[in-house]
């Protein structure tokens, strides 16, 4: 959701940099490498988009991502397209956090918010205290451990009297900056407030700091054993690929649940060692199929022509940490540069963050006490990913991560984008007004074409 966000009186940003070898957490590469530095870069990075996402959600707030290096693509490709993404800009991270606040506040904006992506530490619940103090304070900060600071919030009217005053003449990287910062906004007359003080990880020495966080993530997370389940018909032309880019995850099970295939699915399923059961062609039972044999904690249901992100089972485990999980899906990306398809991808993502509804190809996880106790997939020959979310969606909340999933754009193509998506609305629209799953897919079946398998809608 690449937007300006100006219809929104508060906005979140945050401060990162795409991860390039070399050009990353520099000062850590004596210690860890060019390749090492680059991966703590963005496992930070994306450790606190997951951290804040329910946060942002609840709130409805636009986060905005200020990167450095790489390009909007790249940051999309690596985030996900629910964001908005501007670049840095030049100057030091003074005159960039500067250009930042008088951007959001241009755009309308009331409240802004910056962090940066080098505080471990930091929880959606600091981020709300902020955004509640800026009710009562011109300014809010942050303080980090090593004397600058992780956090500044400020209100409009605050920051065009501060501007560029706030920003100016601080000796940026010293221990002085937080001071120097709090004696401005004095000078100012700004009602400051200070937050609690987080450590940042930027030297070899903080390293501990993310092992401890990180170490509490896993600890946390670690014991969630996930099943991934594959429901298949004829799909020797993809299962092939998927199943490859899933063999480096050793630790989730890898079920395979073949309606009939009358291609090469099985043999090549088999070949690649994961395991394979047998069940009716239908989407719904070959899915409740595989979940019955799964062993793992939490279901993760993938379709043949989708592939999961990097280290999904990381996003998923930190999502089912929250505390008011029910189940969650990944944001949607579709593998094809044509221009209607980028409106689909806005709408699923739209429509999964603010009506918490995704739909079977955003590989839909749930965990397994959940998913039995509100019985499974309903025995629908259409709809059945749609009313599972529904029967969800009334015991807890469905968290959609940002990072997406990128599948396959052939039923879109194949059909048309416009035609499949009418079609899409005209099934759901019917099956609010009461019309049987079963009349549905029929005429589903009928407008796409007698030998199609249906698709989730």
């Amino acid at each position: 959701m690449d937007t300006d966000g100006s219809r929104f009186c508060e906005r979140l940003i945050i401060f990162t940099r795409f991860p390039e070898p070399g050009k990353t957490k520099t000062r850590m590469i004596p210690k860890l490498g060019a390749a090492g530095a680059t991966a703590l870069q963005r496992q930070m990075t994306e450790h606190l988009v997951s951290r804040i996402c329910n946060t942002v959600k609840t709130r409805a707030l636009p986060l905005e991502i200020r990167f450095a290096g790489g390009n909007k693509n790249l940051m999309r490709q690596w985030l996900g397209s629910d964001f908005i993404y501007r670049p840095q800009g030049g100057g030091d991270i003074g005159l960039r956090m500067n250009r930042s606040f008088d951007d959001g506040f241009n755009n309308g904006c009331e409240i802004i918010v910056v962090i940066g992506s080098d505080i471990p530490e930091i929880t959606g619940d600091i981020i709300q205290h902020a955004f509640e103090e800026l009710k009562k304070n011109n300014l809010v900060l942050g303080p980090a451990a090593d004397g600058g600071y992780y956090l500044i919030g400020l209100q409009r009217s605050a920051f065009k009297r501060a501007t560029p005053r706030l920003f100016s003449g601080i000796d940026w990287g010293t221990n002085q900056v937080l001071a120097q910062t709090v004696a401005v906004a004095k000078k100012l007359g700004l009602r400051c407030i200070l937050m609690e003080t987080l450590e940042d990880v930027d030297r070899p020495e903080d390293l501990g700091v993310w092992q401890r966080t990180s170490s509490f993530c896993r600890t946390t997370d670690s014991s969630i054993r996930i099943s991934i389940i594959l429901p298949t018909l004829n799909e020797a032309e993809n299962i092939g690929a998927t199943l490859a880019d899933l063999q480096k995850y050793r630790d989730a099970e890898i079920i395979v649940v073949d309606g009939g295939s009358q291609d090469d699915t099985v043999t090549i399923a088999k070949s690649a060692g994961v395991r394979v059961i047998r069940a009716a062609p239908s989407k719904a039972g070959q899915m409740n199929a595989g979940a019955a044999a799964a062993t793992g904690d939490m279901l993760l249901f993938l379709h043949a022509d989708t592939r999961l992100p990097d280290n999904f089972a990381r996003h998923v485990r930190t999502a089912a940490s929250q505390r008011q999980f029910c189940a969650g899906a990944f944001s949607l990306s579709i593998d094809s540069s044509a221009w209607g398809l980028r409106f689909i991808e806005k709408v699923a993502n739209w429509r999964s963050r603010y009506l918490q509804m995704p739909y079977g190809d955003q590989a839909l996880f749930v965990g397994r006490n959940m998913f039995d106790k509100i019985g499974g997939f309903p025995d629908f020959p259409i709809m059945e990913d749609f009313e599972l979310i529904r029967r969800l969606r009334r015991r807890g909340q469905i968290i959609l991560l940002p990072q997406p999933v990128h599948t396959s754009a052939r039923r879109w193509l194949k059909f048309g984008i416009f035609k499949t998506w009418l079609l899409n609305q005209i099934v759901i629209v019917g099956y609010f007004l009461g019309i049987s799953p079963r009349n549905l897919c029929r005429l589903y079946r009928r407008e796409k074409g007698a030998g199609s398998r249906q698709n989730s809608v």
